[in-house]
C-alpha cells in the first residue's frame, strides 16, 4: 500500500492566548491533504498527540503554523522544521514526521555541549539528511528516556541544544558497549519501547558465533565461510592439524582487539597477537603442541571462536581485507552503500583502523594482485555475497536489522571469503570527502520507511 506524503514546513507562531488550539494551513494544503476546514484533528508528532482545530489562512502553500502552547504540549522545539504530512481521513489524524532518534551513551551536562564520541560528526550528518528530506532528528542517552518523554539534544544554529522531546517514531541504536546493552536499565528501556510500539533499528550487537550459525543455515553460501568452531582443546587441535593457520577471536570482540593467530612452522607453532607491538620486542612467540594450555593466560576466561586461516592476498606485504557497508532501503531491499579496502599498519595482524590501518579504493588495491578485469569480477562477487549475507542474517535475527558491516578477504585464487559481520559498523570507512556520508542518507531513508510503516498501521487499524 502506498502512502501519499506532502512535504511541509512547520512554522511556530506566537499564541493568541494560552489556550490557543488552532493550527493554520493554506487552502491549497488543506485540499491536497483532504482535510475539512474548521474540523478537529488529532495531530501526531512521533508518539505525542494533541486534538486541534484546523483553520485556513493566507500563508505559503506548504506551511503549517503551530502556536507555542501546541508545540509545548507536543514537546517540540520552537523552530522551523521540514516534515512529511499524511492525513488519515478515517481516523481524523494528521501525522507529521518522521521523528528519528539515535540512542547512545555519553556524558550529559546541560551547561555544555555533549560529545557523542566516535559518532559525533555522523550525528550531525544524520540531522542534515533528515532536515533535507523531511524529518526531525535528535540524540539521547537511554538513561534519559522515561514514560513522560525524552531528554535529548537536537541540532540548531551549529550546536546541540538540550530539550524535552517527543517519543520518536523510530530509534537507531548506536550503543557503544555490549555491557551497556546487558544492564537492567537498558533492558527496562527496551521494555518501554515495546510498550510504546517504537521500533529499535539494529537493536543489539551480534556475536561472531551467532553470525556464523546463521550463515551456515544456507548451503549455497557455506563455501564462502571459513570453518569456525567454539574454542576448545579438541577444536583447536583438529583445526591446527587441518589448516596451515588459524585465528582465535573473542566471540564478543570488536575493533581487532585480542585476536590471536597461530601458524604452523615445522614442529613449532608461531603465536602472534593483534596487540600493538612494544618497541624492540618481537611480535612472534613459538609454542609447542600443547598450545591450548599455553594460550590460557591470554584468553582471560572469555568465550572465543577458532576460525580457519585463509591465505589472503596482501597489499605490499601488509594484511588486506575489504569492508562492505550494506543497508536496507525504502523498499526493504538490501543494497551496498560503501566498499573500501583496508590495509594494515606495519607489523600489525589486523587491518582495523583502530589498530592503525588505512583505507583505499578497492579497485586500486585489487589491481596490485590481479588484472583489471579479474578485479572488477571480484568486486561484483563481493557485493553479491554481502547482500546475500545480509538477507540471511536479517531473516534469522530477532528485531529490526537494517545496517551491517561485512568484512571480506580475497584469497590468492581471487575467491572472496566472509570473515566477519558487524551489526554496528564504524563510520570511519566511508569516503569523507563528501559532506554527508552515504550511510547517513541510507539510515534516514530506512528510518523513514519504518516510521511510515507505523502510519500504515494507524490507517488500517
Amino acid at each position: 500500500m502506498s502512502v501519499y506524503l506532502a512535504p511541509i514546513k512547520i512554522v511556530p507562531i506566537k499564541a493568541v492566548n494560552d489556550h490557543d488550539e488552532q493550527i493554520y494551513l493554506s487552502s491549497n494544503l488543506i485540499n491536497r491533504l483532504g482535510i475539512n476546514k474548521n474540523h478537529e484533528l488529532h495531530i501526531y508528532f512521533g508518539k505525542k498527540m494533541k486534538l486541534v482545530k484546523v483553520e485556513a489562512r493566507n500563508i505559503p502553500r506548504d506551511e503549517i503554523h503551530l502556536s507555542e502552547p501546541i508545540l509545548h504540549v507536543l514537546s517540540m522545539p520552537f523552530i522551523n522544521i521540514n516534515f512529511l504530512a499524511k492525513h488519515i481521513v478515517s481516523k481524523q489524524i494528521l501525522y507529521l514526521g518522521p521523528i528519528v532518534a539515535l540512542v547512545t551513551e555519553f556524558q550529559s551536562n546541560q551547561a555544555e555541549e555533549p560529545n557523542f564520541r566516535s559518532i559525533h560528526t555522523f550525528c550531525k550528518e544524520l540531522h542534515q539528511t533528515a532536515t533535507k528530506v523531511g524529518g526531525f532528528f535528535y540524540v539521547f542517552n537511554y538513561h534519559d528516556f522515561s514514560d513522560e518523554g525524552v531528554d535529548g539534544y537536537y541540532f540548531e544554529n551549529d550546536k546541540w541544544v538540550f530539550a524535552k522531546l517527543p517519543f520518536p517514531d523510530v530509534i537507531y541504536n548506536r550503543i557503544h558497549s555490549r555491557k551497556s546493552e546487558q544492564t537492567a536499565l537498558f533492558k527496562k528501556f527496551r521494555g518501554s519501547l515495546e510498550r510504546f510500539g517504537i521500533p529499535l533499528f539494529n537493536d543489539r550487537f551480534l556475536s561472531k558465533w551467532e553470525v556464523y550459525q546463521h550463515l551456515m543455515l544456507e548451503n549455497h553460501i557455506q563455501p564462502s565461510i571459513p570453518e569456525t568452531r567454539l574454542l576448545s582443546q579438541e577444536a583447536l587441535h583438529e583445526l591446527i592439524d587441518q589448516y596451515d593457520s588459524v585465528f582465535i577471536k573473542p566471540v564478543h570482540g570488536s575493533q581487532g582487539r585480542n585476536i590471536i593467530k597461530l601458524v604452523k612452522e615445522g614442529e613449532n607453532i608461531i603465536f602472534q597477537t593483534s596487540k600493538d607491538p612494544l618497541p624492540n620486542q618481537p611480535t612472534k612467540k613459538y609454542l609447542t603442541k600443547e598450545v591450548f594450555y599455553q594460550l590460557k593466560p591470554f584468553l582471560h576466561n572469555r568465550i572465543y571462536i577458532i576460525q580457519q586461516g585463509i591465505p589472503l592476498v596482501k597489499y605490499q606485504d601488509k594484511s588486506m581485507d575489504f569492508r562492505v557497508l550494506v543497508h536496507r532501503n525504502q523498499d526493504n531491499l538490501w543494497e551496498v552503500t560503501s566498499l573500501v579496502a583496508r590495509i594494515s599498519a606495519e607489523q600489525q595482524l589486523v587491518s582495523n583502523l583502530a589498530k592503525g590501518g588505512k583505507i583505499m579504493k578497492p579497485l586500486l588495491a585489487l589491481t596490485t594482485c590481479f588484472n583489471q578485469e579479474t578485479s572488477l569480477q571480484i568486486l561484483s562477487v563481493m557485493r553479491e555475497l554481502s547482500i546475500e549475507a545480509a538477507y540471511i542474517i536479517s531473516r534469522n535475527t530477532n528485531g529490526v536489522t537494517g545496517e551491517l558491516g561485512i568484512d571480506i578477504g580475497v584469497d590468492d585464487t581471487g575467491k572472496p571469503w566472509i570473515i566477519e559481520v558487524n551489526s554496528k559498523p564504524s563510520k570511519n570507512f566511508e569516503d569523507t570527502l563528501t559532506k554527508i556520508r552515504p550511510s547517513a542518507k541510507a539510515i534516514i531513508q530506512f528510518c523513514t520507511k519504518l516510521a511510515l510503516d507505523g502510519v500504515l498501521e494507524m490507517e488500517e487499524y
